[in-house]
């Protein structure tokens, strides 16, 4: 048979019985859909995970202090002051292949006064002029502080937009003065808005300034201006005026002095809270953070076999581990979709074995006209993959309605998915091959005189 005449005959014998020929797809299109919502659904959450965690600064490690014991008692990571700002300045120095950008990170906390009205921010954040860039932020209105200001230590600020609605309303905030502990600082950038992050907090509930401003003029410490002149040769170890010794309370015990040595304890005054680097690469984060570790080693003095006074952590780890858990619970969900479409399949099968049955006189009639036995089975099995795809198509249709009606009743975010459209209906097309060509050999194998005489 010509393949538009056997195309035409398998049709009609679909045809011929509608009802079943529904109900026999039913579980193709159930498995289809579920398969396409799930994709869909799963791709959707996907992005929004990734957008998040964009927000949060793509491709950054953070640089903290190391923990210390005193009195047997460990303080956590951060609890050693052994960060200073020439240090992000050395990362960026001697690891251009792998550094982008690095910053010093300081934090305050205080409310902030603009006449009669004041508002406590979830964070007042230091930094210089990187620090917007590898967190990711895009200033709105106005414009980002310079490095001159930093290192002039410069009352200038950034605030969110959270700060900016509860604060200004409908006042433009830029050129505006806020208060913070008794010093006024000039509004020069309004944050765009981020919205919450992973864990539920208001991004936009904050206030970025210089570094060197909180350093210097809401903690007190004037000295600490000179330590964002790059070319500070003192800046990068502490001097003996700048610490205090170890054990100093006799009727307590003393700092554990392992594993730092003889390195004594700066004062907090002439430090950063941490270092934020963007590196060029996440894939190449492990050699990033090796080189960026020798090169804090140097500035730090630390003898071999001396432990790091500093600890690293990098933000795609935690990327990757979220992604990883969502792809996780996506594939699950797509092999209980799976399991419908093997069902589905077996259904077929069935139906297409009643089938050879009820159309056996039919079978030898045509091999008695001269019908090859490959003839007869490739009709019944391109009935089969006829079925499979009727189904699968419809599948796609109704998964793609079910992925919208879920996300505009649930919120949830979905992103159209080509290919697992195209997924699907190569999988129709397998399970119509892999459960039809049993049947259709069966019905290639009849006896032509035994089929003419079949009740």
């Amino acid at each position: 048979m010509k393949p538009f005449t056997l195309f035409i005959t398998c049709l009609r014998g679909l045809i011929r019985n509608p009802m079943r020929a529904a109900l026999t797809v039913l579980g193709i299109v159930i498995g289809i859909a579920a398969v396409v919502a799930i994709m869909e659904i799963g791709e959707g959450s996907k992005q929004q995970i990734s957008n998040s965690i964009a927000s949060l600064g793509a491709n950054t490690v953070n640089i903290f202090g190391a923990s210390v014991s005193t009195g047997g008692v460990s303080s956590g990571r951060g609890g050693r002051a052994s960060l200073y700002a020439t240090d992000a300045d050395a990362v960026m120095r001697e690891c251009p292949d792998s550094v982008k950008l690095a910053s010093p990170v300081v934090r305050a906390s205080g409310q902030i006064i603009v006449g009669n009205t004041n508002w406590n921010p979830n964070s007042i954040t230091g930094g210089n002029e990187h620090y917007l860039a590898i967190e990711g932020w895009e200033v709105e209105k106005g414009r980002a502080f310079t490095k001159a200001q930093v290192d002039n230590s410069e009352r200038v600020c950034l605030i969110g937009s959270t700060i900016a609605n509860k604060l200004f309303e409908s006042v433009d905030p830029i050129g505006q003065e806020v208060r913070i502990k008794d010093v006024v600082f000039t509004i020069i950038g309004v944050l765009g808005s981020r919205g919450a992050n992973m864990m539920g907090n208001d991004q936009d509930d904050c206030l970025i300034l210089p570094w060197t401003s909180i350093r210097t003029r809401l903690m007190g410490s004037s000295a600490t201006a000179a330590l964002s002149k790059s070319g500070a040769s003192n800046a990068s170890k502490p001097s003996s005026t700048d610490t205090f010794p170890t054990g100093a309370v006799s009727f307590y015990p003393g700092v554990d002095l392992q594993p730092y040595g003889n390195a004594p304890h700066p004062l907090r005054t002439r430090t950063v809270d941490s270092i934020i680097v963007q590196i060029k690469s996440s894939e190449n984060a492990t050699p990033a953070m090796d080189a960026m570790t020798a090169v804090l080693r140097r500035q730090h003095q630390l003898e071999p076999g001396v432990l790091d006074d500093f600890e690293m952590r990098d933000r795609a780890q935690f990327s990757k581990m979220v992604t990883s858990t969502s792809e996780t619970m996506s594939n699950l969900l797509l092999a209980v979709a799976l399991i419908s479409l093997v069902v589905g399949g077996v259904g077929i099968m069935n139906i297409m074995m009643v089938s050879v049955t009820e159309r056996t006189r039919e079978i030898g009639l045509r091999m008695a006209v001269g019908a090859r036995p490959r003839d007869i089975m490739y009709q019944f099995l391109l009935e089969s993959v006829l079925l499979c795809l009727a189904g699968g198509i419809l599948g796609i249709i109704i998964g793609r309605i079910a992925s919208t009606v879920v996300s505009s009743q649930n919120g949830w975010p979905i992103a159209s998915s080509p290919g697992a459209m195209v997924l699907s209906v190569s999988v129709a097309a397998a399970i119509g091959i892999i459960f039809g060509w049993y049947p259709a050999w069966k019905a290639s194998r009849l006896d032509p005189i035994d089929a003419l005489h079949h009740e």
